[in-house]
C-alpha cells in the first residue's frame, strides 16, 4: 500500500464512493444511502429494523381506537335517543292520567 488510497464503494451503487459505514450491519454506503437517527448514520434496512424494534405495544391499540369510538358514539345514539324516548312515554302517561287534551 504505497500511498495508494483503497477507496471503499457505496453497497447500492457501485459507481459512487462510500462515505460512512452503518453502525448496525457494517456495509459502505454513499451519502443517499444513510439517513442520521440517534446521532447516527444508518442505511435503509437497518433504520427499518431499529423502527420496527423500538415500536411501542401500544401501538397495536392506536388500531383499535376507531372501532371503539365509533361503538361510544353508537351508545351515546343509542343514550339519547332511549332517554327522549322515555322521556315522551312519561310525558304522555302524565297527559292521560290529567286529562289534558292535545290541541
Amino acid at each position: 500500500m504505497s500511498g495508494l488510497a483503497i477507496q471503499q464503494r457505496c453497497w447500492n451503487h457501485e459507481a459512487r464512493e462510500a462515505v460512512c459505514r452503518c453502525p448496525e450491519c457494517g456495509r459502505s454506503f454513499c451519502r443517499e444511502c444513510v439517513t442520521e437517527h440517534e446521532a447516527r448514520l444508518l442505511c435503509a434496512s437497518c433504520l427499518n429494523a431499529v423502527a420496527r424494534a423500538h415500536q411501542s405495544p401500544r401501538a397495536g391499540l392506536r388500531r383499535l381506537l376507531p372501532a371503539a369510538m365509533a361503538l361510544a358514539g353508537i351508545l351515546l345514539a343509542w343514550t339519547v335517543f332511549y332517554g327522549a324516548g322515555e322521556a315522551l312515554i312519561l310525558l304522555t302517561n302524565r297527559m292521560e292520567q290529567t286529562g289534558v287534551e292535545p290541541r
